[in-house]
């Protein structure tokens, strides 16, 4: 793999990461409410599925999937059904989004287990980041080079490019997060962003490839 094809891969996969969506609005999320660092933890968690998924993909099973009308439809309705759980329980919930250091009893509640696992089911939810993943690596690989560097390459930019993806918008919300200690602010930031769950939950479930 020439250094060029590592450039526009690299380019492509953080594009692709850094656009808004139910992965990122959770980092987001997780950032405003438990701050940067143990949202560290949620980043691991989706880096984790990012790479079972470029795995996947480079294995040829993505094919697979794209063809397995039954596979693709069980895995997104499985994601749909998690968004949307995520967001009723946040209008439902008590807490309010406010700085970290203002609800430090509400922060060791949560456990780092929770946030790990609320950031994998979550990317795990979207099976069209196989799809995606499927679509472009063919374009990446060169023929006569060695399958497996390449494979690690490609690995390495996914699981990277999406960690780092993660963070940004961890950070963000760490940094915005004093905007919110006003109980108002934090009750319409909350359904706003519970409201947002929900409707990707719903965009996915009636989604088509």
């Amino acid at each position: 793999m020439s250094f060029n094809l590592i450039l526009i891969a690299s380019a492509t996969i953080f594009i692709a990461s850094i656009i808004p969506g139910p992965s990122m609005l959770l980092a987001l999320t997780h950032g405003i409410h438990h701050g940067a660092r143990r949202t560290t933890v949620s980043a691991m968690g989706n880096a984790t599925v990012t790479l079972i998924q470029a795995s996947i993909s480079l294995a040829g099973l993505g094919t697979i999937l794209f063809t397995s009308e039954i596979v693709f439809q069980l895995i997104k309705w499985a994601g749909a059904g998690y968004l949307l759980y995520m967001g009723i329980s946040l209008l439902r919930s008590s807490e309010m989004f406010v700085a970290p250091t203002a609800t430090t009893g509400l922060i060791e509640q949560t456990s780092l287990r929770k946030l790990y696992l609320q950031a994998v089911f979550v990317t795990a939810g979207n099976p069209k980041a196989i799809i995606f993943f499927t679509a472009v690596f063919p374009q990446l690989i060169t023929p006569n080079a060695s399958y497996l560097l390449q494979f690690v390459i490609l690995i390495s930019i996914c699981v990277s490019s999406t960690f780092c993806c993660f963070m940004i918008y961890a950070v963000g919300g760490q940094k915005i997060a004093s905007l919110f200690s006003k109980a108002a602010v934090g009750r319409y930031i909350k359904g706003v962003i519970g409201g947002t769950f929900i409707g990707a939950g719903i965009s996915l479930a009636v989604s088509n490839k």
